[in-house]
């Protein structure tokens, strides 16, 4: 599970439809309606987060915001009407981080988009974070690209 910090509209479409459906399991997840990935440490800043069903709700309406940009269509009936105000911290290093992991996947499977980035230096996060600065996250299981 990948939920990423960086804004989506970095993604290639096999990366935006994959956060999706990783979001959604997520949100099941946060919910309680799954016995699968409870302990994922993906899922450790939105449990951070005051209302965490909220926070992973507003996750997800950005990123179907963006697949409608794209002329995609996610069922945005799967989300609750959970929302907040209050954005979910990411460091810079972890901004940084996923990056440098993005353009790595990018560089193999969309080489096209991974050259039209190159010259990105500070990518936007997704729009349900705040950057402060600070090192990759404790959660962070690969610390390498």
């Amino acid at each position: 599970m990948r939920l990423w910090s960086i804004h989506p509209r970095y993604l290639d479409g096999k990366g935006l439809v994959a956060l999706w459906r990783e979001g959604l399991l997520a949100q099941a997840v946060l919910a309680g309606l799954t016995r699968g990935y409870r302990n994922h440490p993906q899922l450790a800043r939105f449990r951070a987060h005051r209302h965490p069903a909220a926070a992973i709700a507003v996750y997800l309406r950005h990123v179907a915001d963006e697949s409608e940009e794209r002329g995609y269509h996610f069922d945005r009936s799967k989300l609750p009407s959970k929302s907040t105000s209050s954005k979910v911290a990411v460091s810079e290093g972890q901004l940084q981080f996923e990056w440098q992991h993005l353009m790595a996947k990018l560089r193999e499977r969309d080489p096209a988009r991974h050259d039209r980035l190159t010259e990105i230096v500070a990518p936007d996060p997704h729009p349900s974070f705040r950057l402060v600065p600070g090192p990759i996250a404790d959660w962070e299981r690969s610390k390498s690209v």
